[in-house]
C-alpha cells in the first residue's frame, strides 16, 4: 500500500532519535522507533541506548503500554528476530497488538534478520524501504562491518607535503597542527578500537586514548589494541589504567580483525606505522583513509606507508576522495588539510 505522509514524518523523527547524542557506537546499531495511532498521531517514542539496554521497539512499547495495540510502528531498522541480551523485537511487536510495521533498512546481520517474515506470519502488515538511505547513513560503519563480517577499518595518517610521517631523525611532534590533532581525537571517539603495531609502542610510546580539547581523557574510551608477536615493556603507556588494552600476538591483519569481530568490535581506528598500514592495505582491509596533510617539506624521513608491491603507475592504488576539509590552525600555525577517502567501493 506504500507509506503515508504521517509515516514519513514519523520515520524522520525516528532517525533523529536513533542519532541521539551520547548513544555509544557499537557493537549494536543505533535505532529509533515511533508508534503511531490510526489517526497518525504519536503514541510513544523509543530509541536504543547501547548494548544490554532495551531495543528501540521495546523502549517505545514500554512507554505506550496498552496504547500500543492497533498502532503502526515506524522503525529505522528491521525489527530483530533473535534473542541476545534482550528478546526478539519482532515477536514483542506482534504480541503487543501492533497492526503495521514500517521499517527503513533491512537488518544486514544474518543472526538478527528475519523480523519481517515473523511479523507477517503473525498477521502484521509490513512495509520496508522508507528513507532507507538515510537510515543506512546513521549506521554506515556498523552496516558495512556486519555485512563484511569484520570491523570497519579507518586508517589515519599525518604527513608532510612530500609524504613523510617524521623527520630524518625520527621526530614527528608535531607534523599535524593543533586543530588536526583535536580533529583526530574527535574521529577516535567514533571508533570502538584503536590499533597500532608493537614497533609504534616501542618507539613512540603512545597513550592511544581519546581526549577533549583541554587534553583531558573522555569518559568513554576505545579498546586499545597492539598487534605483533614481540614482547613489550609493561611500563609502556598503552598498558596504563586509562583504558582497556589487548595485545594480539599476530602479524596477520585477517586474524586480528577476526579476533576483534568475535569480541563484537565494529570500528577499528588504525594509527600504526608504515609497516602495519601497508599490511592492511595489501590485504584489502582498509575501508576508509583519513589523511592530515601539513604544509611542510621534510625531504627525508620515513614514509607514511611501506612497500605495497606496486611497480608501475597503472597499478597505483587510487582511493576515491569523499571529503576535503581545511582545518584552520591556532594563531601561529598553518592550516592543515584533511582528506577523507575510500580505497574501494563500499559494496565491495
Amino acid at each position: 500500500m506504500g507509506s503515508t505522509a504521517a509515516e514519513e514524518r514519523a520515520m524522520r523523527r525516528a532517525l533523529e532519535l536513533a542519532a541521539a547524542p551520547g548513544v555509544p557506537l557499537g557493537p549494536n546499531p543505533r535505532v529509533g522507533c515511533v508508534l503511531l495511532a490510526p489517526d497518525g498521531s504519536t503514541v510513544a517514542e523509543g530509541f536504543h541506548r547501547g548494548a544490554g539496554t532495551p531495543h528501540a521497539e521495546a523502549d517505545a512499547l514500554a512507554r505506550a503500554g496498552e496504547r500500543a495495540r492497533g498502532t503502526t510502528a515506524v522503525v529505522t531498522l528491521e525489527p530483530c528476530n533473535h534473542t541476545g541480551r534482550t528478546g526478539p523485537c519482532a515477536q514483542a511487536l506482534a504480541a503487543a497488538g501492533v497492526r503495521r510495521v514500517v521499517f527503513a533498512q533491512p537488518d544486514p546481520n544474518p543472526v538478527a534478520a528475519g523480523g519481517r517474515e515473523t511479523l507477517r506470519a503473525a498477521g502484521v502488515d509490513v512495509e520496508h524501504g522508507l528513507l532507507e538511505e538515510a537510515a543506512r547513513e546513521v549506521n554506515r560503519v556498523w552496516s558495512i562491518a556486519v555485512g563484511r563480517g569484520r570491523p570497519f577499518v579507518t586508517w589515519k595518517l599525518a604527513v608532510s607535503l612530500d609524504g613523510r610521517s617524521a623527520a630524518a631523525d625520527g621526530t614527528s611532534r608535531w607534523i599535524s597542527s593543533t586543530a588536526a590533532r583535536r580533529d583526530t581525537h574527535w574521529l577516535r571517539a567514533l571508533a570502538d578500537t584503536m590499533l597500532v603495531g608493537t614497533h609504534t609502542v616501542e618507539v613512540d610510546d603512545p597513550l592511544l586514548t581519546v581526549r577533549d580539547e583541554h587534553d583531558r581523557p573522555r569518559e568513554r574510551q576505545p579498546l586499545r589494541v597492539v598487534m605483533g608477536e614481540r614482547d613489550l615493556d609493561p611500563g609502556r603507556r598503552v598498558f596504563n589504567g586509562d583504558a582497556e588494552t589487548l595485545h594480539l600476538r599476530t602479524r596477520d591483519p585477517h586474524a586480528a580483525l577476526a579476533e576483534l569481530h568475535a569480541r563484537e568490535r565494529r570500528h577499528v581506528f588504525l594509527e600504526g606505522g608504515p609497516t602495519l598500514a601497508a599490511a592492511f592495505l595489501r590485504a584489502g582491509l582498509v575501508d576508509e583513509v583519513v589523511a592530515y596533510v601539513a604544509p611542510m617539506l621534510l625531504g627525508d624521513g620515513p614514509q607514511a606507508v611501506a612497500g605495497l608491491g606496486i611497480r608501475t603507475i597503472g597499478d597505483a592504488l587510487r582511493p576515491t576522495v569523499t571529503d576535503v576539509t581545511v582545518l584552520d590552525g591556532v594563531p601561529g600555525e598553518a592550516p592543515n588539510v584533511r582528506l577523507t577517502m575510500t580505497p574501494h567501493p563500499e559494496g565491495a
